[in-house]
């Protein structure tokens, strides 16, 4: 077969050369018809050659007739205008985004209020006065209720949402006739405690069922504990519960103020609401049945305003003591327990109730840790004025209670349906 040769012309000599003997053009030569026989006889050999195929095919479809060899400078000019004009107003469009176009007042400057401020109401009442010896009397009385009144009316109404501090109620239990009646009650008054508040209830040697599904049942946050501890007298049994709770707080460091509710006693809704204005120690009388049931009797501090001056007893045995107080008649700040710098504490060890002291005097024995005299305590409420707690001393001894409180056979007394 006789090849065919072309010659260059002097003019394409110091170019690259390219099968179709055009200059370098990145797109020069897609309509050349000898590029298009070498693109298809070299393509056509593997199936790689063939998508190659397909992309040089679309390629011609959309840039062979934008850019074709006689408007390829051109063509090339035009976009890099059109991208620069793009980029122009992009910028310009930056600018007026940045600009205010008016004056932007900060809200940081100003309080919010989520209040909504009605506007100046005026109440016109008319009343028509009886005819006395003359004509109708039309009495017309307006009445403007400014605004600024309504709001503050609303403030006053307004919840407060500081935080409130927690209130960690300890109550020592124990298996007993009335134990379920007591639980209940004293959980249905902690129900309506505005939160946070935490009940620890600490039992002994095991947690009792009976005791953990009325604490399920309840809606209070709970922490049930045991107090693991062979005990020979029963009498302690309520100072070394009451040491496992305090030994819990101090380990985890709860912060807020710890009171000691017997489940036995009978307490006022207000008493843990005033507990939460308490700093450091706080007080109150409380009123007890006395053990033979025939009188009542006060026990707790005489206060002049918030500052306690002396202490109310009528029991002999126990006018030795230090502090005159029942144990459910005192509250204090948890952080004492935990953080005794903070308090300026001299000593390091733990505060805890002693079991080798005399009945009736381990509440005066563990305030004595807790504060020095009577300058720091506090009297709750303002002159100690209020009964707010009682101790009735009700149990009923040597009475038997089925397991669970649920009774599995039927009564003996049966009477007949009329």
């Amino acid at each position: 077969m006789a090849s065919i040769r072309r010659t260059l012309s002097p003019a394409n000599h110091g170019r690259s050369q390219y099968p179709n003997g055009s200059a370098f053009s990145p797109f020069s030569g897609i309509n050349s018809p000898s590029s298009k026989l070498l693109s298809s006889s070299r393509l056509s050999s593997s199936p790689s050659a063939s998508f190659a195929a397909v992309f040089v095919g679309l390629r011609r479809l959309f840039f062979g007739s934008l850019f074709s060899q006689k408007y390829g400078r051109r063509g090339a000019q035009s976009w890099r205008r059109a991208i620069y004009r793009c980029m122009l107003f992009c910028f310009i469009g930056f600018l007026l985004g940045v600009m205010p176009f008016r004056q932007v007042h900060d809200v940081r400057t100003h309080d919010f209020s989520f209040e909504i401020k009605p506007p100046v109401v005026r109440l016109q009442e008319e009343e028509e006065s009886e005819k006395i010896d003359g004509p109708e009397n039309n009495v017309g009385v307006g009445v403007e209720v400014s605004a600024v009144s309504l709001v503050e009316i609303r403030k006053k109404e307004r919840i407060d949402y500081e935080p409130r501090k927690l209130l960690i109620v300890v109550t020592p239990t124990y298996s007993r006739v009335l134990q379920a009646y007591y639980l209940n009650r004293l959980g249905h008054v902690l129900k309506l405690v505005n939160p946070p508040l935490l009940w620890i209830v600490v039992e002994m040697n095991a947690q009792s069922a009976e005791t953990a599904e009325i604490l399920r049942n309840m809606g209070v946050v709970y922490r049930h504990l045991v107090c693991a501890m062979n005990l020979t007298n029963m009498k302690d049994r309520g100072v070394h519960q009451r040491n496992a709770a305090l030994q819990h707080i101090e380990l985890h460091k709860l912060d807020g103020i710890v009171y000691f509710a017997d489940d036995d006693n009978v307490y006022a809704l207000e008493l843990f609401e005033r507990i939460r204005e308490i700093s450091r120690f706080g007080t109150w009388p409380v009123a007890m049945l006395a053990q033979s049931k025939s009188k009542a009797i006060l026990e707790g501090p005489v206060c002049n305003g918030s500052e306690v001056i002396g202490w109310h007893t009528n029991e002999k045995s126990k006018r030795l003591r230090r502090f005159h107080v029942d144990m459910s008649g005192f509250a204090f700040n948890s952080t004492i327990l935990w953080d005794p710098k903070h308090w300026g504490r001299p000593f390091m060890d733990p505060i805890r109730q002693l079991d080798t002291v005399k009945e009736g005097f381990q509440e005066t024995t563990f305030i004595e840790q807790l504060v020095e005299d009577e300058s720091q305590m506090e009297g709750v409420p303002h002159s100690c004025g209020r009964i707010m707690n009682w101790h009735l001393h009700l149990e009923a001894h040597g009475c038997d209670y089925p397991r669970g409180w649920l009774l599995q056979n039927n009564l003996d007394a049966v009477l007949p349906l009329v």
